[in-house]
């Protein structure tokens, strides 16, 4: 990932579960820094406990930021997240405390270095027509749509992608250009302005499985059924992006009588799961880290994690140019 070489900013990017949070709240008490949020699900003010937000504890360790920023009803974007981001920044930095990035959404991570391609807004006329077509034939027939007319992008998308094929069509009705065209384009915006530091973790596949397991029945322990439905009470569009968050719909189902409250653990785990391979994937190809670590972060061996990493975390706070 490239960017300007002037700051510098810490980044802890892994799969859910991986112990991205402690490992950020530990680097930010060594380094005086800010953690500073980019999951896309951990925006959202009410969904702390499906999207294991950092506890009022852990929060009170270290200063947070752009966590439980938006509310559900808005529909959060990489470009969003960026006009938001900057700004939170510059003023961490002012206050003289170093950014410690961290989060799971590697397209916000992307598109907060890169800068955000120049996509123009599509109108909500188109967006509603592809959405209900969406809704009525299902995603492959918007993949067959992109096959024919915008082979390059129906070659990058699964035919179960629902929102990128959505998006893909969005973008071709109404500009009459590929989507694949205007991510090729030089991004809109300011610089990220940051050379940043990035860890990636990387825990063995089937640990971390058994990690989500746990950590999906610690959220019924945490009251993850009265968020549910607190969250649905708000009768809420169902496509906005907060109401993909995991174990909304699983949990959902529990609550409206149509599966158990096991059917709902077991496949909150499993689509958590499969997010997770996602996010595992996402890194491995499309990150350079400096540093990966390739097991979990667990609470007795922090300090001593941070040991091993504060010598070549501070030979790079050296290197960075003022």
């Amino acid at each position: 990932m490239g960017s300007s070489r002037e700051r510098p900013a810490i980044v802890v990017i892994g799969p859910t579960a991986s112990g991205k949070t402690a490992l950020a709240i530990a680097l930010a008490r060594r380094l005086n820094g800010t953690v500073v949020n980019f999951d896309s699900m951990q925006v959202y003010a009410e969904l702390r406990v499906l999207t294991a937000r950092p506890t009022p504890a852990e929060e009170a360790l270290v200063p947070h930021r752009l966590f439980g920023v938006m509310p559900a009803a808005v529909a959060c974007s990489a470009a969003l997240y960026r006009e938001a981001a900057l700004p939170v920044l510059d003023e961490i930095e002012a206050g003289g405390r170093l950014p410690v990035l961290a989060g799971g959404t590697g397209l916000y991570l992307r598109s907060l270095i890169e800068g955000i391609s120049p996509v123009p807004d599509v109108p909500d006329a188109v967006r509603q027509a592809v959405r209900r077509r969406l809704a009525a034939e299902g995603p492959a027939v918007l993949h067959a749509l992109l096959a024919v007319r915008d082979p390059a992008m129906a070659a990058r998308l699964e035919p179960g992608d629902s929102q990128r094929l959505a998006r893909a069509v969005e973008v071709l009705e109404a500009t009459a250009r590929s989507l694949a065209d205007w991510q090729a384009a030089p991004p809109d915006g300011p610089p990220f302005g940051r050379r940043p530091f990035v860890i990636r973790l990387d825990p063995p596949r089937e640990r971390l499985y058994a990690r989500i397991d746990a950590r999906v029945d610690a959220m019924v322990a945490d009251g993850v059924l009265d968020e549910v439905r607190r969250v649905l009470a708000l009768g809420l569009d169902p496509s906005l992006p907060a109401m993909k968050a995991h174990g909304l719909r699983e949990f959902g189902d529990y609550l409206a009588g149509r599966c158990t409250l096991e059917d709902a653990v077991v496949r909150t785990r499993l689509v958590t799961r499969h997010y997770a391979k996602r996010q595992g994937t996402w890194g491995r190809n499309q990150l350079a880290p400096d540093v990966t670590l390739a097991d979990f972060i667990e609470a007795q061996h922090l300090e001593r994690i941070v040991d091993q990493l504060f010598p070549k975390i501070d030979d790079f706070l050296l290197t960075v140019p003022d």
